[in-house]
């Protein structure tokens, strides 16, 4: 849990010291925004197939472990070439590729360790207790991100995530459960591995729906997200330090939504509650645009104070549904071929999130990303998660398409 700490925390602060370091030091436009936002994503969408596969065949452990040394040499690398005046916005590009790639892996190794190290029965409360770590460091990152580049710019910022992603790996290799080492599968190949994931998820009707709705939602709140520092610095005009406290203050439904969450989910029901979470919230999205520098900075905290709940809801019930029902061994390739599906359109969502910016500008922008959001939930209002309480209410369902799957699907079911 320390570990998870150091790296969210982390996380958070580094994803609004970055694109201000774009900026404030290279006079960043629009689109070299929505550029760096897809480069920082890309990876999902060049390795995200590949990465599972990968992952299934390691230690999960030690596969997050390397993904927090890479992070700490990549955010070394940018406050030395600041010093040495050879930062550029390529290199900033380059830096926020490979930090995505080292995230792409670290996360599939996480979701795919924690049923072995926590048991399936556990995983509604273990799954709510890492999204009130996400949270809560969603909650406190851009506020410490603010004030710290505020007081040491942000290459003195991106140096002291550095030293917490180190820490993270100090404490990964202090966890005492033992982890089985994977089978070797010498007669396997990759693509034959990568397909037995696709095929496992795009066969799978729930999850193939949650699939296209998660993909949707992210590829316009990415967007969104990629124009607040934008909107909020040029177009608004608040300094580095309110922006930060402004984003914080935004992300106290994600840390209400998470401590709330198993409560919720036995109230309401998992199934019920992962589409009800983003039909009811998303629509919210609309008073972002309608933020000024004045009382109606209130609009965007509420906004998106709303919207982080609901995500947080929906991430919890729908993360826990793909772990109960994925066999063991397909775990790391189910959850790398999900990240690919719905984390894959994240480059697409910064380039368009910069070609509207350029094109309507900023606030107009934001108008069309959130009236789009509002719209994409009703993708599992036509799933059958509709008509059922309790993601056990479809054990019948999923027994059959187990039954209807390839050798391999069969065999982990």
């Amino acid at each position: 849990m320390s570990s998870h700490i150091c790296n969210e925390l982390g996380g958070s602060i580094t994803y609004v010291a970055l694109p201000l370091m774009a900026v404030l030091t290279l006079d960043a436009s629009a689109m070299q925004a929505g550029l760096l936002s897809a480069a920082e994503h890309a990876a999902f969408l060049l390795l995200g197939l590949p990465a599972g596969a990968w992952v299934d065949r390691m230690r999960k452990r030690r596969v997050m472990m390397a993904a927090d040394l890479a992070r700490t040499v990549l955010l070394t690398a940018l406050p030395v070439a600041w010093l040495l005046d050879l930062h550029s916005m390529p290199l900033l590009y380059v830096v926020a590729l490979l930090l995505g790639c080292a995230r792409l892996f670290g996360d599939v190794a996480d979701q795919s360790y924690l049923p072995a190290l926590i048991g399936k029965e556990s995983l509604i409360a273990g799954n709510s207790k890492l999204e009130t770590v996400r949270s809560g460091a969603e909650f406190a990152g851009p506020g410490v991100a603010g004030f710290l580049v505020q007081l040491l710019g942000a290459p003195g910022t991106l140096a002291g995530q550095a030293v917490t992603s180190l820490v993270s790996v100090v404490l990964l290799g202090r966890i005492g459960a033992r982890e089985e080492k994977p089978e070797p599968a010498p007669r396997r190949h990759l693509l034959r591995d990568v397909r037995e994931g696709l095929s496992y998820v795009l066969s799978h009707r729930i999850l193939r729906l949650i699939a296209l709705n998660t993909a949707a939602v992210n590829l316009f709140l990415s967007a969104v997200m990629a124009l607040e520092v934008l909107f909020l610095t040029r177009t608004v005009g608040l300094p580095p330090a309110a922006v930060g406290w402004v984003l914080t203050t935004a992300t106290i439904g994600s840390v209400l939504a998470a401590t709330a969450a198993d409560r919720v989910t036995r109230a309401v029901g998992a199934a019920r509650l992962t589409w009800l979470s983003l039909l009811v919230t998303m629509p919210f999205g609309l008073l972002l645009p309608l933020a000024d520098k004045d009382w109606r900075i209130g609009l965007f905290v509420l906004g998106s104070l709303v919207q982080s709940a609901g995500v947080t809801l929906y991430n919890i019930c729908q993360v826990t549904y793909r772990q109960t029902v994925c066999p063991p061994h397909l775990l790391g390739r189910m959850t790398a071929t999900m990240r690919f599906l719905v984390w894959g359109v994240l480059p697409l969502s910064g380039l368009l999130a910069g070609l509207l910016g350029e094109l309507l500008g900023v606030r107009d922008a934001l108008w069309a990303c959130a009236a789009t959001l509002s719209a994409a939930p009703l993708v599992l209002l036509c799933s059958p998660l509709r008509r059922m309480r309790t993601f056990e209410d479809d054990a019948p369902v999923v027994g059959a398409e187990a039954e209807a799957g390839d050798e391999g699907v069969r065999s982990g079911q």
